[in-house]
């Protein structure tokens, strides 16, 4: 008889993702690097999202996660955005060499 994947798995691969997002975050000082670490991080909570959401026979996980992609596609493209004007206007991506009081 096949059973599926336990739920503890999902949860476990989601840690460990989230970990990896939050390691990029704070010790990598480019500023894509840190932008597609959040991403990660916000992928590993979908998964738990849906996760919960598939053992509990609930469809409330899956609306959170559509909404998180909406947010995360708004973030993308504004942060993008962003990323673009600085690097034209300062010439470097390093968090370390960025000073936005400072012309």
């Amino acid at each position: 008889m096949m059973t599926g994947v336990p739920l503890s798995w999902y949860l476990i691969l989601s840690v460990v993702l989230f970990s990896l997002g939050v390691a990029g975050f704070l010790f990598r000082r480019n500023i894509i690097t840190i932008f597609m670490s959040i991403e990660l991080m916000l992928n590993a909570v979908n998964l738990s999202f849906v996760s919960f959401s598939y053992e509990l026979k609930s469809v409330n996980g899956h609306l959170y996660t559509l909404f998180v992609m909406v947010v995360a596609a708004a973030e993308a493209a504004v942060g993008l955005a962003i990323i673009l004007t600085v690097f034209k206007n300062r010439g470097t991506l390093n968090v370390d060499e960025l000073n936005s009081l400072k012309n």
